[in-house]
């Protein structure tokens, strides 16, 4: 049971564009309205403050029991790295503290009903044409990690099961591929008279500020099309429930609530090797048992970790200054790509990732 000496800590992403971080806050503070009996405190993992380091060692310091909550959609290095490594230094910091991290958000039903709403509203917007003439564009961050952006294409699958459009495609703002000029280009060439863009994401910041200006650019590219493009959905009655039920859950599975890599015997073994989270995971498989995640029940987790987040030798993780959603990854494509970190480091190298349970 969650009790007053008890921190539920929000780890929110962060953002150049202060707005966003002021979203989240407000996020936090319309959450405390919905359970006013939690302390809920948030941290950010970069851009803001208080840092995520900062944030789980002010909260380790006072509190009986640290419920740590990602308040994001998909889990690429941030979530699988970055996150249980702060935590581990804060329980060596504060061992009296118990510290569980719960799943970020996911690709899940809860999340289909927000993308669902949205598009009936767009199609209002557009005075509810055709559906089978609409194109949908599922609009997305990007990801070194395939299996975030897998979760996307999850998302648009069940997006396009659920109704009557013919065309739901997915498309990315950086790193990956297509883009959005891409797929409008493509659903134009097969007779799509009108197009819904829904970016998939929970809060302002310099990308989604971009997305507006490119569907405006397109609009001006493809004069015989009409666009309709939404907002961002962090606000939304189904997020403020999947976050509490993230910390019901957490509380439940009390003390074995871990994230996928949250003890993962391979990162045990990076630092061991003394590579601190440098890492290749690439086709690589491991199983963690019934009960070790706090969100969706499953009998066993298989968490595959492709993410392509090469590392040099000894290399720790270091943040450059410069790195404003702008640097070309490792996979080949052209500078100008967006996104979070400058993850090109030279020497790329594979560990050999035992399959055991973590």
């Amino acid at each position: 049971m969650i009790s007053t000496t008890d921190t539920i800590l929000i780890v929110g992403h962060g953002s150049r564009e202060d707005s966003g971080n002021q979203e989240i806050l407000a996020f936090a503070d319309q959450w405390r309205q919905r359970q006013p009996s939690w302390r809920i405190e948030v941290c950010f993992i970069e851009f803001a403050s208080p840092p995520l380091n900062q944030g789980l060692l002010d909260a380790a310091r006072s509190s009986r029991r640290v419920l740590v909550v990602p308040l994001i959609l998909n889990a690429a290095g941030h979530v699988k790295m970055e996150v249980p490594e702060a935590i581990e230094q804060a329980r060596l910091a504060y061992p009296q503290t118990e510290i569980l991290l719960a799943p970020h958000l996911t690709a899940c039903d809860p999340v289909l009903t927000v993308l669902r709403r949205r598009l009936r509203k767009a199609m209002q917007a557009l005075d509810m044409p055709d559906p089978t003439t609409t194109g949908v564009v599922l609009l997305g961050r990007g990801s070194s990690d395939r299996g975030a952006n897998g979760d996307m294409a999850k998302m648009a699958r069940w997006l396009l099961e659920s109704g009557d459009h013919e065309l739901v495609d997915l498309a990315f703002t950086g790193i990956t591929w297509p883009r959005l000029e891409r797929v409008v280009q493509r659903q134009a060439l097969l007779g799509m008279t009108q197009i819904v863009v829904l970016p998939y994401y929970l809060y302002t910041g310099t990308l989604m500020q971009r997305i507006h200006r490119q569907v405006d650019h397109l609009r001006l590219q493809y004069p015989q099309l009409r666009f309709h493009c939404t907002g961002h959905f962090g606000f939304e009655p189904e997020i403020f429930e999947l976050m509490t039920q993230r910390v019901l859950d957490l509380d439940a599975r009390v003390p074995d609530s871990r994230l996928p890599c949250d003890g993962c015997t391979y990162r045990e073994l990076a630092h061991e090797a003394g590579h601190g989270h440098s890492h290749e995971h690439t086709h690589t498989v491991h199983v963690h048992p019934a009960g070790t995640v706090g969100g969706d029940a499953a009998p066993a987790h298989v968490h595959s970790h492709e993410q392509g987040h090469d590392h040099a030798q000894g290399h720790a993780h270091a943040h450059h200054d410069h790195h404003d959603h702008h640097h070309h990854e490792h996979h080949g494509h052209a500078p100008g790509h967006e996104h979070g970190h400058d993850h090109g480091h030279p020497q790329a190298h594979a560990h050999p990732h035992p399959q055991t349970t973590a």
